[in-house]
């Protein structure tokens, strides 16, 4: 460990018994009081409040904590990032940026930003790599059954359930399910401990782990090893973008073309000659550029693992919307073309909730899509899907666009009020989760075919919806239809549809595995 040196501070030190008799380890902390040549120090700065979890950005550090352990490899972006790796140990300067805080690396000395959920409190449960914190249990299904896990990959999350209390999640395989997760929920204790079953009881979570990593003991086999953590999303692209994310055009470089549309291109490139990014080019007059900054203002607030993160905008025409960088593209030419022609149901299911999981946000935010379908939807590694393009269709400014008439307006995908009265709603919205459905099943496949777009108003208005297609279940046709309803109102939330599609194939299994009978 480096030993700090800065002129302006006086360092004291703590000696602390390591572990299994190892030599003591010297514990240095700032003295914020002290003086050095007799000269008066600043005064700290009061003590934020306590954050709210690993898995965000932490607004403020915790009270009274002042050494952090980076969790990531991290790359400098720009002269005010700081680079550093995983296990370096820092002392927070400032964390008045939100989600940047201004640190100081007690390996290397170097002083500059960090992203602030790449960070944890020093010997927390945050710093465990096996700790998840805010996840659901479906995502985290998906991530021990990705990677290539083995038996015996674990995490720990927060319980969505109990307030303070966590769960366990271990990949298991046996000769029937094949790979497959069970859950345990770890409850607390008034005093503090931590069980599973309440014949052993543990005062910290470290120790729960520590036992169940050396015995099976009741569980479904031994934890083996912590799931892999993927990078967190950060929602900016430096501490500078965070309020002021208009960004000059030359600091793009489009290295890319990923996808041509009707109203301009996307392609894979770098800002700042650091950072990939996906960037979409508007052909000139497809929006107003006032009228996008406006609606760009609310897009950016809109922050979701399952949306793609817009990071900033050039609003002089030729307009550039710059989100997060998609390694598989759109979910259309991904079940076309790519991987997705090999899916079986299951992945099949489980996309389309978590397109639902991001439209359930997007409803609870009241906010509107406008033109949800496989096109606007993209894959990432280990079939992540990200809703894209949320708000935009809203200003087209195409004449044909606007008339809702003709090959540029999606029809097929349209609610028949929407389409006619231009009445689009979160309900005309779930009409289009119903066609975006066909898609995923019949893997790519154009709605209603054999029928132009005048046929199709025609005969939806007459009351014709899609007949069942080729090897999708009964029930999730049903599900379809069900999204269909000519009446709005009748048609489910996609909070409903999300929890449908999440327990499609467990709604007769339990959740938890009964922890009192081990």
């Amino acid at each position: 460990m480096c030993i700090p040196t800065h002129q302006d501070h006086l360092y004291d030190f703590q000696l602390l018994q390591g572990k299994n008799n190892s030599p003591p380890l010297k514990l240095y902390v700032i003295k914020p009081n002290s003086k050095l040549n007799n000269k008066s120090q600043k005064q700290p700065r009061p003590s934020p409040p306590l954050f709210p979890n690993t898995n965000e950005a932490m607004l403020c550090p915790p009270a009274g904590v002042t050494l952090f352990v980076a969790l990531y490899d991290y790359e400098a972006r720009t002269e005010d990032d700081l680079s550093f790796r995983k296990g370096e140990r820092f002392q927070i300067l400032n964390s008045t940026e939100g989600d940047w805080w201004e640190a100081r690396s007690l390996t290397t000395g170097g002083t500059g930003y960090i992203p602030s959920n790449y960070v944890a409190p020093v010997d927390s449960i945050q710093a465990e790599d096996w700790y998840f914190g805010k996840l659901g249990r479906k995502d985290a299904e998906r991530q021990l059954l990705s990677n290539g896990n083995a038996r015996g990959t674990f995490l720990i999350r927060e319980s969505e359930t109990t307030k303070g209390a966590y769960s366990l999640s271990i990949q298991d395989w046996d000769d029937i399910k094949g790979d497959h997760v069970k859950h345990y929920k770890i409850r607390k204790l008034d005093n503090g401990g931590y069980y599973i079953t309440t014949r052993a009881q543990f005062e910290t979570l470290q120790q729960l782990v520590q036992h169940y990593s050396a015995r099976a003991a009741g569980l479904c086999c031994r934890l083996i090893v912590p799931c892999h953590k993927g990078m967190p999303r950060l929602t900016d692209l430096s501490v500078k973008t965070k309020d002021v994310w208009e960004i000059p055009r030359e600091s793009l470089q489009l290295i890319k073309r990923l996808g041509n549309g009707q109203f301009g291109e996307v392609w894979m490139g770098t800002w700042n000659g650091t950072t990939k990014v996906a960037v979409k080019t508007l052909k000139p007059g497809t929006m107003s550029p006032e009228s996008f900054l406006e609606e760009a203002q609310i897009m950016k607030k809109l922050r979701h693992d399952k949306l793609v993160q817009l990071y900033a905008v050039v609003s002089e025409e030729p307009i550039y919307i710059v989100t997060e960088y998609m390694s598989k593209g759109s979910l259309l030419d991904f079940l076309k073309d790519g991987e997705g022609r090999a899916l079986k149901l299951p992945n099949l299911v489980d996309m389309a909730a978590q397109v639902a999981a991001g439209m359930a946000y997007i409803e609870r935010m009241n906010y509107i899509h406008r033109d949800l379908r496989s096109a606007n939807i993209l894959v990432g590694d280990s079939l992540v899907c990200k809703i894209a393009d949320f708000g935009l269709a809203r200003l087209i400014e195409d004449n044909e666009y606007t008339a809702r008439q003709g090959a540029k307006f999606p029809i097929k995908w349209t609610a028949p009020e929407a389409a006619l009265y231009g009445k689009f709603t979160i309900k005309s919205d779930v009409w289009s989760f119903g066609i975006l459905l066909t898609e995923l099943v019949t893997k790519g496949r154009v709605p209603y075919p054999g029928m132009n777009n005048r046929e199709v108003l025609e005969q939806v208005e007459r009351g014709y919806r899609m007949p069942c297609p080729q090897d999708c279940p009964v029930s999730l046709h049903e599900l379809m239809v069900q999204c269909w309803k000519k009446d709005p109102e009748e048609r489910p939330t996609f909070e409903y549809l999300q929890a449908f599609l999440e327990d499609y194939f467990t709604a007769t299994e339990p959740q938890y595995q009964p922890g009192d009978n081990l």
